[in-house]
């Protein structure tokens, strides 16, 4: 594609979605692990060969509501978003009310368990000194050893005023966009001109650097979905054949009933062919409960036929070049702003 193509194609894609970070932080509880530690003597540890680690101050089922909230907060963002271009995550406008549901409901799980952790803090540290207590003293050489090591874990302990203001739970959207310049106003009168021009030529790179990319995200993003399709097959036609749930179970088919839902709210670059074959699939195949198909040997052969075609033309679609349907969501996209506008 030409640089006014990629030009087009990014205008495009900025109204089709935004980009979101989302993150969970709170104190991990980590120290650096030292030899000390370990009963050994610094020289008997090598920094060339062998890192030791960290040493955990607290056990892991004490992070565990909190660990929880940022795996399935993490997970929200993968399930529906596309990495874009190393710098956050697309989300498509047809998944945004969908995802800010999910992570409203994660931030509230937050709030939970993070007042729950600050309310035990002290009760948890106490046991957790006594743990520590007993480990080292399997390690110590000395009594005034097991003192030393008890007290440097002793003071690695923060208060608890001082974790409070640690913990965030934060999703940020962004707007898409290529810079044309930079910003002059903080730049002192002599460093104008020669900053200038750095900043001209690195606003220059930038947006070359986008425009080039935009045209394979897209594609990727296409290839994604159909890959996609192609496993939940897969999985389907395994779990029927692998007898574990009694031929056709409900969740089986309820699987694919959301996975064409699910693609459709993420279909952004309109790839109507895939999406025109699971709209088929779904009347010809998803018409019937499960009972009906387990009472029907001809059914489920028809159901297993049906997967294994979608399957392997998903494959198919998934190995071709995708540059088409990408000019194609440009042209359609532009004609569309072109009758808004």
């Amino acid at each position: 594609m030409n640089t006014e193509t990629n030009t087009d194609l990014l205008n495009v894609l900025t109204r089709e979605g935004v980009l979101i970070n989302a993150s969970v932080r709170y104190p991990r509880f980590h120290k650096k692990l030292r030899a000390a530690d370990l009963g050994l003597e610094p020289d008997q540890v090598s920094d060339k060969l062998m890192s030791l680690g960290h040493k955990k101050l607290l056990p892991q089922e004490a992070l565990a509501d909190l660990a929880l909230v940022e795996s399935r907060t993490h997970a929200v963002i993968e399930k529906n978003t596309f990495p874009f271009l190393n710098v956050g995550h697309f989300l498509p406008n047809g998944k945004l009310v969908d995802v800010q549901e999910q992570l409203n409901a994660q931030e509230r799980n937050f709030e939970v368990a993070r007042g729950r952790f600050l309310r035990g803090y002290e009760r948890t540290r106490e046991q957790a000194l006594i743990d520590w207590r007993d480990a080292i003293r399997q390690i110590a050489k000395t009594y005034e050893e097991e003192e030393t090591l008890f007290s440097q874990i002793r003071e690695a302990f923060p208060s608890r005023e001082f974790i409070e203001p640690r913990f965030a739970f934060e999703v940020r959207l962004f707007q898409i966009a290529i810079p044309d310049n930079f910003d002059m106003e903080l730049i002192s009168f002599a460093e104008q001109n020669e900053v200038r021009l750095a900043r001209l030529e690195a606003a220059r790179e930038a947006r070359r650097d986008i425009q080039t990319g935009v045209e394979t995200f897209v594609g990727e993003c296409v290839n994604e979905l159909r890959h996609q399709t192609a496993q939940l097959c897969d999985e389907m036609l395994a779990s029927m054949r692998g007898g574990k749930t009694d031929g056709v179970h409900q969740k089986t088919l309820n699987r694919l009933v959301a996975f064409i839902d699910d693609f459709k709210s993420l279909n952004f670059a309109n790839d109507t062919e895939m999406e025109q074959q699971l709209d088929r699939v779904r009347t010809e195949l998803l018409g019937r409960s499960a009972g009906d198909y387990r009472n029907s040997p001809a059914a489920v052969r028809s159901l297993e036929s049906g997967l294994a075609g979608l399957r392997d033309h998903a494959r198919d679609l998934a190995h071709q070049d995708a540059r088409e349907l990408v000019e194609r969501f440009g042209q359609l996209g532009r004609r569309k702003l072109q009758l808004a506008g």
